[in-house]
């Protein structure tokens, strides 16, 4: 199991088109991916639950990854967060 601590930069927070993004990235892969936010936690490979988290800007969150792929996993999803989901705002 990977968990890495970061926080939602952008703008917007996680909104849909951001949580969109996650959620085409996570299914990448073969791993559980999760995003965990004040004692919730949201599988990242489906929208909805992202949505609910309710992350907005400078909310601190962590992913956390297990299975085969997971070190890939929790670094490509980190980098998409640090990276405001590819977002030019």
């Amino acid at each position: 199991m990977e968990r890495h601590e970061t926080q939602i930069i952008n703008r917007l927070g996680l909104h849909a088109r951001a949580a969109a993004e996650v959620v085409k990235l996570a299914t990448t892969f073969e791993a559980s991916v999760k995003i965990h936010r004040s004692g919730e936690v949201a599988n990242a490979k489906t929208i909805m639950e992202l949505l609910m988290l309710g992350a907005t800007q400078g909310t601190a969150v962590v992913v956390e990854t297990t299975g085969v792929d997971e070190v890939q996993a929790a670094a490509a999803l980190v980098a998409l967060i640090d990276a405001r989901f590819n977002e030019l705002e």
